[in-house]
């Protein structure tokens, strides 16, 4: 198969979370305990559930690799549940609102959520957590480094992310909420404290931050290949996600044109081409244009409350609440390193589309020369579009 793709399997309290990885180019060295550390730092953070206490998230190599390098067939991660209680779970009856219950109820004209519930689990971003560990052992070495970082939570004033990539990086490594602006912790903190107290639970917003992306990744040649069109489903896609921005996008609505696009400069050396702001976030027409594609990503709270919301049984119609379920206060934290898996998932994918490459050195290979193309046809002399 082409380029790179992803997809999972899997329930919250079945056997195991699966991972199926298609076009990862031969010849990669898999880090298994890179994987490993992504996925620990997905289950870390702040007002999650005891659950995170029971499971020890471990990516086991099912097939795809030979000798420690990917052999170019598909890719399978398993990461086994330590709480396989699917087959003694008692049916739900009494859907969540906020939840898929209802609506999952609705499609598969079912009294008994359990399916839909076990499916709709963010258990289930593990396995792109792992695929997204996979995908940055790809981009990596092509000089792209992905990372996100908690701007706010629970409408708490949002972190200021400082400019320079390594030190945001740095910053947002010391702290347990994954924000890289430690005077903005303590309020985050405490609404997570008081949400908690209160039965109820909070949401939030993060960032997610793609550097050394060269420019014309995606296309202008259908909507479905405009890679801002699928960095913003990958997002939503995220369960609790309901809102993607990318750049400035929504404080643009309000504002001149004059006042908001980024004007370009041609400068010499490794950068041809340079913009004093980016507002833009680094994504134009469809496309990468050269600069940091940012994307900020809003988590509304999760849907399951220690003071339910009230509902109705599916059997009766009868008014109730909805069964007990084990849940997190909040998991913008967490979120946030899913962002980061599925922004370097869509990247991964843009990347073999436009470059091929059988395998990792063919993949780098490609790479390297379309870079020095680029420089000896712009800003020569006598050079004509087209020549």
């Amino acid at each position: 198969m082409a380029g790179f793709s992803f997809r999972s399997a899997g329930e919250s309290h079945g056997e195991a979370i699966l991972a199926f990885l298609e076009g990862v180019p031969f010849g990669l060295e898999l880090d298994v305990p890179a994987i490993d550390a992504e996925l620990r730092r997905r289950q870390g953070g702040p007002g999650r559930s005891a659950r995170m206490n029971i499971e020890q998230d471990r990516a086991e190599v099912v097939a795809g690799v030979y000798r420690g390098r990917t052999s170019g067939a598909p890719l399978v991660l398993r990461i086994a549940n330590a709480d396989r209680s699917l087959e003694r779970l008692p049916p739900l009856h009494r859907p969540r609102p906020g939840h898929a219950d209802l609506a999952g109820a609705q499609r598969f004209a079912t009294s008994d959520v359990r399916p839909v519930v076990e499916r709709a689990s963010a258990r289930e971003t593990a396995a792109r957590v792992a695929a997204g560990a996979v995908a940055r052992q790809v981009l990596r070495p092509l000089g792209v480094e992905v990372a996100a970082f908690v701007l706010s939570i629970g409408g708490s004033e949002p972190a200021e992310v400082p400019l320079d990539f390594v030190a945001a990086v740095k910053r947002r490594d010391l702290s347990d909420l994954r924000t890289p602006d430690a005077a903005k912790e303590e309020a985050m903190r405490q609404r997570i404290e008081a949400a908690c107290r209160a039965g109820d639970t909070v949401g939030g917003t993060f960032l997610v931050c793609a550097e050394g992306v060269p420019a014309g990744l995606g296309s202008v040649e259908q909507w479905t290949s405009r890679l801002d069109a699928r960095l913003a489903a990958a997002m939503m896609s995220i369960p609790s996600v309901k809102g993607v921005e990318i750049g400035e996008g929504f404080g643009n609505a309000s504002r001149l044109g004059s006042e908001v696009h980024d004007p370009i400069h041609g400068v010499s050396g490794e950068k041809l081409f340079a913009r004093p702001s980016n507002r833009a976030g680094g994504l134009e027409g469809g496309m990468s244009n050269g600069e940091a594609i940012w994307l900020r990503v809003a988590m509304k709270p999760l849907s399951t409350l220690r003071n339910p919301l009230e509902t109705v049984d599916l059997r009766d119609g009868m008014a109730g609440s909805p069964e007990p379920q084990r849940s997190d206060v909040c998991a913008v934290p967490a979120g946030s390193v899913v962002g980061e898996a599925m922004m370097l998932i869509v990247l991964a994918q843009v990347f073999l589309e436009r470059f091929g490459g059988a395998t990792i050195e063919d993949l780098s290979a490609a790479v390297r020369q379309q870079s020095e193309h680029r420089k000896q046809r712009f800003f020569v002399e006598g050079h004509s579009p087209g020549s």
